[in-house]
């Protein structure tokens, strides 16, 4: 006879390069394909997960992508190791319950600007930087528990934003800058700067 439970949930931690956030990452997939930066906790209602996540008082952001959830403690909160037991105890037995990560319809309702997603009515260059960030930037960054969304192209110049991790991150700048503009300009020669807009 197969019974048909749920499956045993195993969340491990990883350092990101931003201080203040840490990646939780699972052994399933919560968001394939996609993310969803939860800046705050008014955004929190496409995601019941990250509402969750919000009723602990050290939670400042929340950011879902692939099979992790990389989260922002608020700067008074000490250290991480005080509190990731609790997290990985919470996001295990959240999981395991068959608990929904994701609304889909309430995410379509927010209507997000950015977005890496090639449409038909893109120019050349625009296809090209989503093209690249898409293929390059993308599996880079979400090893650090970030995500890097096109928000525009206007003359020579690509704005990008940065979510989870790489929001508010010491070396994202370093990264824009010294990587993500240097391999733009080589592989792109319209693009003159690359910059980035805070949320």
């Amino acid at each position: 006879m197969i019974t048909t439970g749920s499956s045993i949930i195993s969340i491990y931690t990883e350092m990101t390069p931003n201080p203040e956030t840490m990646k939780f990452v699972a052994n399933k997939l919560l968001y394939p394909g996609k993310s969803l930066d939860v800046a705050d906790e008014t955004l929190a209602v496409a995601s019941p997960l990250a509402k969750e996540l919000f009723s602990f008082p050290f939670i400042k952001a929340v950011f879902i992508a692939s099979n992790f959830v990389t989260l922002t403690k608020t700067p008074d909160t000490d250290d991480w190791q005080d509190v990731i037991p609790t997290i990985k105890t919470f996001l295990q037995e959240y999981l395991e319950n068959g608990g929904v990560v994701v609304n889909e319809e309430e995410v379509a309702k927010m209507k997000q600007e950015a977005t890496n997603t090639v449409n038909a009515d893109d120019d050349d260059i625009v296809k090209r930087v989503k093209e690249l960030l898409e293929n390059y930037v993308k599996p880079a960054v979400e090893m650090d528990g970030g995500a890097i969304q096109f928000k525009s192209y206007n003359d020579g110049v690509v704005n990008l934003m940065l979510q989870g991790s790489c929001s508010g991150c010491p070396s994202s700048m370093v990264t824009l800058k010294a990587g993500i503009e240097g391999m733009m300009k080589r592989m792109i020669p319209e693009v003159k700067e690359v910059v980035a807009e805070a949320e």
